[in-house]
């Protein structure tokens, strides 16, 4: 992967209104910003070459920045997670839901612990009721809300861990803190942990405890003011680029999946009714 992105071009812009003929792309900040940067940078790369437009990648810095500048028509197309994905919808009329990677039909987190707990890989989240706990970002699909509903479902109150959950910002800083000992436990995205466990960059001390059941998470996010600007048929341009992607290509490899395929709103009504439930939604 390092040697792919040594070589992408630097795409980046501020973040402000996209020029008339640009499609500006952003992603919520849930990895090391200079991983973000050279992945999107990739990307923009490609989708301008396919699509003959110009393309530039503009990073934020949270999760609530993407949804914001998403609605203002500052962010044109927003990879994001389920959950900033409904909030990002429901506030923008229009938006259109254009693709997801194949893994993401069937997405789980990963609790992971301090193995100085003692504890063993197992489905009994109780056991981490009693530990010092870190969530991700506070709006993070794999990171907080489904991680809190499948804490509450086996009786854990995801509120109430000693002094309060901690909530770290993205998937790299969980595994920071937990690896340092500041947290006993956290919960981060499969992916994420399954990526950091194989360049070797997480701390020994840091095991796997438990996954959740499947979900649906990331996707592709596309805006009203884009389709104004740029034409009807964008929406069917970006999805055909995304799904027509072959086997083995350096943007599907970068995002981890075999493929991209078609999604649409209904995908994410169980992240929308639990949105709801846990307050994350109004």
């Amino acid at each position: 992967m390092a040697a792919a992105l040594a070589g992408c071009g630097d795409r980046r812009s501020p973040v402000g209104p996209a020029p008339s003929g640009a499609l500006s792309v952003g992603a919520i900040p849930d990895q090391d910003p200079e991983v973000l940067a050279r992945l999107y940078g990739t990307v923009a790369d490609a989708m301008s070459a396919a699509l003959d437009l110009e393309v530039v990648y503009r990073p934020v810095t949270d999760y609530a920045a993407a949804v914001s500048l998403f609605r203002t028509g500052d962010l044109d197309l927003v990879w994001f997670g389920g959950l900033t994905g409904v909030q990002a919808r429901l506030q923008t009329p229009g938006a259109v839901p254009v693709a997801q990677r194949d893994v993401d039909a069937a997405f789980h987190s990963v609790f992971v612990v301090d193995a100085a707990t003692g504890l063993a890989p197992a489905d009994d989240l109780r056991a981490l009721a009693p530990l010092r706990f870190t969530y991700g970002s506070e709006t993070s699909t794999s990171g907080r809300l489904m991680p809190a509903w499948f804490l509450r479902r086996a009786g854990v109150d995801p509120q109430g861990f000693p002094g309060g959950p901690g909530f770290s910002g993205s998937h790299d800083a969980t595994l920071a803190l937990v690896g340092s000992g500041s947290y006993q436990a956290g919960v981060l995205n499969e992916q994420v942990w399954a990526a950091r466990t194989a360049d070797g960059s997480v701390a020994p001390s840091v095991v796997e405890y438990a996954r959740t059941p499947a979900y649906h998470d990331y996707h592709w996010l596309l805006g009203p003011a884009a389709v104004d600007r740029l034409g009807a048929d964008l929406p069917d341009r970006v999805r055909s680029w995304l799904l027509g992607l072959p086997p083995g290509d350096e943007v599907l490899e970068l995002f981890g999946a075999g493929s991209f395929l078609p999604t649409d709103a209904s995908a994410y009504d169980q992240i929308e009714a639990i949105g709801r439930e846990l307050g994350l939604i109004t």
